[in-house]
């Protein structure tokens, strides 16, 4: 009977990066105390996360509602903010749990010092994405944000210009970018401020996939990051399935005797891997 069973294992690696443990530790903690803590947008890409803090009394906020809320506690998750959020917080008489990233927040930083230095900033990072959303607001949104090379085609760049990167880019996709651009006659003084936990998890996630027939990468559909790693799992294994919960497996994607891998992004929790482990040694 042994040999028909799935062999599974979850790749150590995987899980919730600092910044994120660090912002939920932060929410936890409070929740056990007040009973209840407003969350400036999810402090996670990851809805089955969301949903256990919810059920534990997390209240999910946007910025218009924030600027509504008054002499109460909110929560900045690790993706950061623009000052502009502060200086709500600061009229409302919010406290503000500030669990911004320290790598995001030193990224602000430097942008805040390139924009002060009249540099034109260029970012590389996802239209619309909270971290790039705040990064934009050290420049008073001037700063051009790109996700695509293509994008700036027909716009009229300066002819020198700094390039940043949102934390959770691939590097090789940033190095690239970086070389199109030099290559097109701009000056481009890039500053490459991609968080080294995910790129270091670009590197061991090779490793770790080609050890299996299949691979089973699980993250939420919202997660920039779990997108750059899904796609270094396929490169590496092109028998990888992208799941966000165990309802989306399915039994046919496997065949007795596999040996499964399991691994996932910055933003997954360890608790949903293990579940997912579970239903496939169920199987």
């Amino acid at each position: 009977m042994g040999d028909y069973q799935l062999q599974v294992t979850i790749d150590q690696d995987s899980g919730f990066c600092f910044g994120v443990v660090y912002a939920i530790d932060m929410a936890e903690e409070i929740l056990a105390e007040d009973g209840y803590l407003y969350c400036l947008g999810d402090i996670v890409h990851n809805d089955e996360e969301v949903e256990r803090l919810k059920a534990m009394g997390l209240r999910i906020i946007d910025h218009t509602e924030l600027a509504g809320l008054h002499n109460e506690k909110v929560l900045i998750r690790a993706h950061g903010e623009a000052p502009e959020t502060y200086k709500i917080a600061l009229e409302n008489n919010i406290t503000l749990i500030d669990a911004s990233c320290p790598v995001v927040l030193k990224l602000q930083n430097r942008i805040k010092t390139s924009y002060d230095n009249n540099e034109r900033i260029l970012i590389f990072g996802k239209h619309g994405h909270a971290e790039v959303v705040g990064l934009q607001g050290q420049t008073n949104g001037d700063a051009l944000v790109f996700q695509d090379i293509t994008e700036l085609d027909d716009a009229e760049l300066p002819g020198s210009f700094t390039l940043y990167s949102q934390t959770t880019k691939s590097m090789d996709k940033f190095y690239n970018v970086k070389e199109q651009l030099l290559s097109r006659g701009y000056e481009v003084k890039a500053n490459d401020t991609i968080c080294r936990q995910v790129s270091n998890r670009d590197k061991d996630l090779p490793a770790f996939v080609t050890k299996f027939n299949k691979v089973v990468f699980v993250s939420g559909k919202k997660s920039s990051n779990g997108k750059v790693l899904y796609e270094v799992c396929r490169k590496h294994n092109p028998d990888t399935y992208f799941v966000s919960s165990i309802s989306e497996l399915d039994k046919t994607m496997f065949v007795p005797g596999d040996k499964v891998g399991i691994a996932g992004a910055t933003s997954t929790p360890m608790w949903l891997m293990q579940q997912v482990k579970a239903e496939l040694e169920s199987y």
